[in-house]
């Protein structure tokens, strides 16, 4: 059988930046040099020139969250006249209905990415009151849209473990979402520590979204005060988000050297991994934790929560340390593990590369949309 042709609907993607986004654009660009097609509906914004087969639908500002804009239900007329084999949505929220509809009236299967928990971010629609209500509407919604696909895909097994938990019933596959092996590599880092002022003391650091619900907070506990062989070592954020001015504010009042990088662009970021010693990743809610994998890309071993999916993503003394929930001290204990055994770990994480690769990912993700059509 030829490729299938794909029609995806995301509602997040380019110009913004975080993991499904950049999931959503490798799958797309790694999908179109197997000569396959693989469209992606989304959110218009501005600061993003389209290529063919990606097509912005009308949008509007998200109220709740800056920067994130909410699409209009719709398939593109190029879309609807090419000769579609599956559809994937890549959310179960206004485009993940569209794509829904859109796999319904054509009789096509319709496949379903699990990126994000969407009750952990209740918080970001109330004001902590009513919290608990919205999560459990939250799951509920969850399962009504993905009991109506075909597959459910997840990037982790904990991920397939929670959705089988909250009741799902339908097929669930794991299909990593795989690193870009060939941007995300050891690299020389000298130009990026001069350019933001960095010595070549012990650097600690975390890159990615500052949600409120990754608990970057506790990264701040753990170094207020901390010492690697007498020595403080100098924390790094890269990144943005809602959290990040309360993080800022608090980092002035413990001590530590805490750096905010602000947004990094991706040409940095293997430069910005391969600087530090340790990644550092508190956040409960991941379902894979990308960042996680691509500091592994770069040889960095990172100290992860022993909680959701970076229970699997961080393998216990093979490419980091795993620390308690809520504990400082565990966590302390887990970056110094992490220092002490930095050379060894490295070179773990590099032998892996291969296993975590995007191209491994979307082989499995081949297979999977092979085997659902065969079902369908």
């Amino acid at each position: 059988m030829a490729v299938p042709t794909v029609a995806a609907f995301t509602d997040t993607y380019l110009p913004t930046v975080n993991g499904v986004t950049y999931t959503v654009s490798t799958w797309r660009e790694r999908w179109g040099s197997r000569g396959g097609r693989m469209h992606v509906v989304y959110p218009d914004a501005a600061d993003h020139q389209p290529a063919s087969t990606e097509h912005p639908v009308r949008s509007v500002a998200f109220p709740y969250y800056e920067g994130f804009r909410v699409g209009v239900p719709g398939v593109p007329t190029a879309v609807e006249r090419d000769d579609v084999d599956i559809v994937h949505a890549h959310t179960p929220f206004l485009l993940g209905l569209g794509g829904a509809r859109f796999a319904r009236n054509e009789s096509l299967p319709l496949v379903a990415s699990y990126h994000t928990p969407t009750a952990e971010y209740a918080d970001y629609i109330t004001d902590g009151r009513l919290a608990d209500a919205v999560e459990r509407v939250a799951r509920r919604y969850e399962r009504w849209y993905l009991d109506r696909t075909d597959t459910v895909v997840v990037p982790s097994e904990p991920a397939r473990e929670h959705l089988t938990d909250i009741g799902v019933s339908a097929r669930i596959e794991v299909v990593p979402n795989g690193v870009d092996v060939d941007r995300f590599r050891p690299v020389d880092t000298d130009a990026f520590r001069t350019r933001h002022d960095l010595d070549d003391g012990y650097l600690l650091g975390y890159t990615g979204r500052h949600g409120y619900e990754k608990d970057l907070d506790v990264i701040l506990d753990a170094v207020d005060g901390f010492r690697i062989d007498g020595e403080r070592p100098t924390v790094v954020f890269g990144g943005d988000g809602p959290a990040r001015q309360g993080l800022m504010a608090r980092a002035e009042t413990i001590d530590a050297d805490v750096r905010f990088l602000g947004f990094l662009d991706r040409e940095e970021l293997a430069a910005f991994y391969t600087s530090l010693d340790a990644f550092l990743f508190p956040s409960p809610v991941e379902t894979q934790g990308l960042v996680a994998l691509e500091a592994n890309a770069c040889g960095t071993p990172v100290v992860g929560v022993d909680s959701g999916a970076l229970a699997e993503t961080v393998d216990e003394g093979e490419t980091g340390f795993h620390f308690e929930p809520g504990d400082v001290d565990s966590f302390r204990e887990a970056i110094r593990w992490t220092i002490a055994d930095r050379d060894t770990l490295s070179r773990t994480c590099l032998d892996r590369r291969d296993a975590i690769s995007v191209e491994h990912a979307v082989d499995t993700l081949d297979e999977l949309y092979r085997d659902t059509l065969d079902r369908h």
